[in-house]
């Protein structure tokens, strides 16, 4: 039974430190009503920030991760061969695409920090396979990456190490191994946070953000009701076909009940450089396929989900599907 009027906003996070999940839903809530307001929408803007124009949840499972220290020794300890192995190919794929990104716009900035960064793969090859320490080769690569124009200003991260924490997340989740005391998969513990947050007598509007994204799509996998609105942000789905390649269902698909995919892309956002991922999902029985677009943000890390949220073009489609 549905309630008539009214819809479900599932907002999903990614890769990160420990969240507050009331302080984080107010953040994304006023990026989203600021994006409304620039895209048409100011009717709609106090609606998205007291909460009255849909039932908002905001999916916190960052609790589920534990904190990596800064010199790397809880990364080390949490993550086996396969995972780092991952990681490195998935580091790998993010040069290259960096690499093409930086000559197709005549950076040269960026392409002499590229270039730096894929001669030290070359150097560190025997590291990464196994023969020292290759966390430290990553780390030691993501710190030369970290001087990329955009990142060496934001602050983000003052060494490799911090960023290598986070994402080694995506490795942890993505690998079907890790397990908890009570026997269950890390993966299906995240996944069981979006479930248990979904009222099934809602249609959805839901946006996943980085991993979230990731999570979000198995999720919706798994949710029989229609998801009028499906929003990835930044999503490693997009560019990596390491992380395409591990997830489920594998070929990879769009979910049965989504009826219309957006997936945004910032060309200065680390994560996502080119997207492809309209080339690599199949469509579901509707013929939906995700759909990328654009968008340029100002400042100078562009990967958080609240400056995605206030584009206009992001913001738009989701206040739309809410009102439909």
């Amino acid at each position: 039974m549905s309630i008539p009027g009214r819809a479900q906003l599932l907002l999903v996070h990614g890769i990160g430190g420990l969240r507050n999940t009331e302080r984080e839903k107010r953040d994304w809530l006023e990026a989203l009503a600021h994006g409304a307001r620039d895209a048409g929408h100011a009717d709609s803007v106090s609606g998205i920030v007291q909460g009255w124009l849909a039932e908002i949840r905001f999916v916190n499972y960052s609790d589920l991760f534990a904190e990596p220290d800064e010199q790397g020794a809880a990364v080390q300890a949490q993550l086996d061969d396969g995972q780092t192995d991952f990681l490195a190919a998935l580091l790998h794929e993010t040069t290259d695409e960096l690499w093409s990104q930086a000559r197709e716009h005549g950076d040269l900035r960026a392409m002499r920090v590229v270039e730096d960064a894929r001669e030290q793969f070359m150097d560190g090859r025997r590291e990464l396979q196994g023969a020292a320490e290759p966390l430290r080769v990553i780390a030691r690569i993501l710190t030369t990456l970290l001087q990329l124009p955009g990142l060496r200003s934001a602050g983000q991260w003052a060494s490799g190490w911090p960023l290598l924490g986070h994402l080694a997340q995506v490795s942890r989740y993505l690998d079907r191994r890790v397990t908890a005391p009570q026997g269950t998969t890390l993966n299906a513990r995240i996944t069981y946070r979006v479930l248990d947050a979904v009222d099934p007598r809602l249609p959805l509007v839901v946006v996943g953000h980085s991993l979230g994204s990731v999570v979000a799509y198995e999720a919706l996998h798994q949710l029989p009701q229609p998801a009028r609105l499906f929003v990835t942000l930044g999503s490693p789905l997009a560019t990596a076909g390491v992380v395409l390649h591990r997830v489920r269902p594998h070929p990879a698909r769009t979910p049965g009940s989504v009826e219309r995919w957006l997936n945004f892309w910032d060309r200065d956002d680390i994560v996502v450089c080119r997207p492809r991922i309209k080339d690599w999902m199949a469509p579901n029985s509707s013929g939906v396929l995700p759909l990328s677009r654009r968008v340029d943000s100002d400042g100078l890390w562009v990967h958080t989900a609240t400056k995605y949220l206030r584009q206009p073009a992001v913001a738009g489609p989701i206040i739309e599907a809410l009102k439909q």
